[in-house]
């Protein structure tokens, strides 16, 4: 559990730094999304790391959930007073809830974009001799109101599912370490502190590009 949700995180990261070109305007800021999906889904080593990737996907759910299952059959009846907020965070306490907005996200976000790219109709152009797909023009397209009614719906449910992914990050990010074993008095502050940043700065970064594109139409 502990490995995939770091392996994860490594993800996060990735994925972050090549939609962080969405910020970037005019055609040159579409080449340069176009170029980075063009080398995501070409490239054999990450192509290998995409599969793995879906793996760890899968298996941090499925193991969530047999966690899950386990801890409520350990204990079948609930305390007779329950002090959850003396003894843990809310995120520890609901991250199967947490984990399943994200799981529906997940979902949802494959099938406007992975499908789409990998099974929709989509136009090509030529960028310095490669032929690429524009998935710049598909993503802005989906959170602009005036190509996709449901834009404001949807711009709202991926700016929930970023706060859902902080609150997991939050919990996750440190009890991973401690789960590893990786925990000690000397490094447990900075890994809290680093688990703070990077819970806050990495969904935050993920909701402000669907705001950005929508907010971008009115301006």
């Amino acid at each position: 559990m502990a490995l995939s949700g770091l392996f994860l995180c490594l993800f996060l990261v990735g994925h972050l730094l090549g939609n962080l070109q969405l910020f970037v305007s005019g055609q040159q800021g579409a080449d340069n999304f176009n170029l980075y999906a063009k080398f995501m889904t070409t490239n054999p080593i990450v192509k290998v790391l995409s599969y793995l990737t879906y793996f760890s996907i899968i298996f941090h759910m499925v193991d969530g959930l047999i966690l899950t299952i386990q801890n409520r059959r350990a204990r079948p009846k609930k305390y007779v007073i329950e002090k959850g907020k003396a003894n843990s965070s809310w995120a520890s306490r609901n991250m199967a809830l947490l984990g399943t907005i994200l799981l529906v996200f997940i979902a949802t976000h494959m099938q406007n974009f992975w499908y789409v790219m990998h099974f929709g109709e989509i136009s090509h152009y030529e960028i310095k001799g490669q032929n690429v797909k524009d998935l710049h023009h598909v993503v802005m397209s989906f959170f602009t109101p005036t190509s996709n009614s449901y834009a404001a719906f949807m711009v709202g449910f991926y700016v929930l599912s970023m706060l859902a992914l902080a609150y997991h990050l939050h919990h996750g990010f440190v009890s991973a370490f401690q789960s590893l074993g990786l925990n000690h008095i000397k490094y447990n502050k900075i890994i809290e502190i680093v688990g703070a940043g990077f819970s806050v700065v990495v969904p935050l970064l993920f909701a402000s590009i669907p705001l950005y594109v929508f907010i971008k139409h009115y301006l």
